[in-house]
This record gives structure tokens, C-alpha cells and sequence, in this order.
């Protein structure tokens, strides 16, 4: 929705200030220049990465005008599954978890808490590493290198749409200066006739570079800078699972160990301890 607010609030500035400087709307429509900018960026774009990267980026593009789901009921349930594995491994011993990480769509305890459950990564994530537990007679040491390799290789793949689209954002300044020039092409074949089209001429290749840079510090950057704040805030999400989880190798009790991930959120999403204390015994 910020994304949606942001790109009002340009469009309103940039249009607004031109028209109230007396400036005619019709003369920033080129429909031509925006083909040979927009053609190029998304050309280079395609050139530039690999299909997964390109598929990636436009999966996560339509994330941007939703609300994040890291909110704190997120956070809550996700804690309170933890504080629920944690307290079946405390009673019962490593091996009584087995049943449920194994097939955790069967799983009464995983079942429910169904926003986790719609995130098959992160299920995944669980899942393996509490398997780990129960048959790998791992330290914690060995245990956080192993997921320290594993959030490394998953950050980088989600920082990598973003950084495919500040590149581009970097490029467009340069395409609206492509289209410029092949404007000031057009001007040079009109020289000789009515002043009026070689006045129109030049204004469309001034306003192919105006584009290049509105389109690369109006919209384009921003978009990716708001990408990277969504891989930064998914980071912080498996962050705070492998926080517990090492937690409870280390022998701490279920509430101290989800009080350890609880302490790794942001402010604006983090559950204080009463809130998190009603629904861990809300969901028993």
C-alpha cells in the first residue's frame, strides 16, 4: 500500500508543479519515447540476469502492494509453535517430535497454527533442523554454522530481485539519454521545415531524458529498495527461528528459549511477554 501512496504522491509533484508552472500535460506524452526507454531498461534487464532472477523478481514485484505478513500475530503464532515443540520435547524427550516434524501437514500440533503453515520454507526450515536434532547428535556450535550456511544462501537469493532492479534503476537515466539523442536525430531530419515540429521534436527528446531519470529515482530505485526491506524483514523472520531453536540445544526452558527469538524482532513486531504468555496458554 506504501508502495501505491509513494508513487501517487510522485506523479502529483512532478505533474502538479509543471502544470502550475503553465506547462502543457500533452507535451509529456510521447508513447514513443517511453517504448524505446522502457524497451531497452527491460531488455537489459532480461539480458543482465539469470530466468530465475527474472522470475523471482516478478513474483516478489505484486508483495509490494499488499500489507507485510511479518506483522505480530505472525510473530505470536510462530513463537507459540515453538513454545508448543519445545514443551513436547521438555515432557516427552527429542524422540516424541519425530511424528510431528515428519509429516507436519498430519500433524495436531503443527495444524494449529495455519499462517506457518502456509509457508512452506519456513516449514521446511522447522522441520529439518528439529530432524537434526532428534538424529544428528549435533552441538549447537555445529547446528548454527549449518543454518548460518543455509540463511546465507536464502538472503542472497531474495536480495538478488532487488539488486537486479537497481541496476536498472541505474540504467535509465543513460536509455532516457539513448532516446534524446535519437530524438535530436529526428529534429535534424525536420531542420529546414516549420519551426513549430522542430520545436516539437526537441521537446519529445528533452522529455525522453526526463523520463529516464523520473522512471530510474521516482520509481524504479524506490521499488527496489522497498524489495530489499522485504528480504531484510524475511531474514529477521529466520533469524529469530534459529535463535530458539538454538536456544533449546543449549538447555534452556520453552519459555526462556522463545523469549530468546522474541528479543531478536524489531519493535513495531515484536509481542511484549504478557501477550505472548496469554497466547501460548490460550492455544494448550
Amino acid at each position: 500500500m506504501t508502495v501505491l501512496i509513494g508513487a501517487v504522491i510522485v506523479i502529483v509533484a512532478v505533474l502538479g508543479g509543471y502544470v502550475l508552472a503553465h506547462g502543457e500535460l500533452i507535451a509529456l506524452w510521447q508513447p514513443f519515447e517511453l517504448i524505446i526507454i522502457g524497451g531497452a531498461a527491460f531488455g537489459a534487464f532480461i539480458i543482465a540476469n539469470p530466468a530465475k532472477v527474472t522470475w523471482s523478481t516478478f513474483k516478489h514485484l505484486p508483495k509490494l502492494f499488499v500489507s507485510s505478513r511479518f506483522n505480530k500475530q505472525f510473530y505470536l503464532e510462530l513463537l507459540s509453535l515453538f513454545y508448543q515443540l519445545f514443551n513436547v520435547i521438555r515432557r516427552e524427550g527429542l524422540i516424541a517430535i519425530e511424528r510431528h516434524v515428519e509429516e507436519p501437514q498430519n500433524s495436531d500440533l503443527f495444524t494449529r497454527f495455519p499462517i506457518i503453515m502456509k509457508d512452506e520454507h519456513a516449514l521446511h526450515f522447522i522441520c529439518d533442523y528439529l530432524r537434526l536434532m532428534v538424529i544428528g547428535d549435533m552441538t549447537s556450535y555445529e547446528l548454527e554454522n549449518l543454518m548460518d550456511i543455509e540463511l546465507e544462501t536464502h538472503h542472497h537469493e531474495t536480495l538478488a530481485p532487488a539488486h537486479a532492479l537497481h541496476k536498472v534503476a541505474d540504467a535509465l537515466p543513460g536509455f532516457g539519454i539513448v532516446a534524446a539523442v535519437l530524438g535530436i536525430v529526428i529534429t535534424m531530419q525536420s531542420l529546414g521545415g516549420p519551426p513549430e515540429i522542430i520545436g516539437l521534436h526537441v521537446a519529445a527528446a528533452l522529455v525522453g531524458t526526463f523520463l529516464g531519470i523520473l522512471l530510474a529515482y521516482g520509481f524504479v530505485a524506490p521499488v527496489s529498495n522497498a524489495m530489499e526491506y522485504q528480504a531484510q524483514e524475511e531474514s529477521k523472520f529466520y533469524e529469530c527461528m534459529k535463535t530458539c531453536i538454538l536456544a533449546t540445544v543449549n538447555g534452556m526452558p520453552p519459555q526462556v528459549a522463545v523469549e530468546f527469538g522474541r528479543k531478536t524482532l524489531a519493535s513495531d513486531v515484536r509481542p511484549d511477554f504478557y501477550e505472548l504468555e496469554v497466547c501460548v496458554k490460550g492455544i494448550r
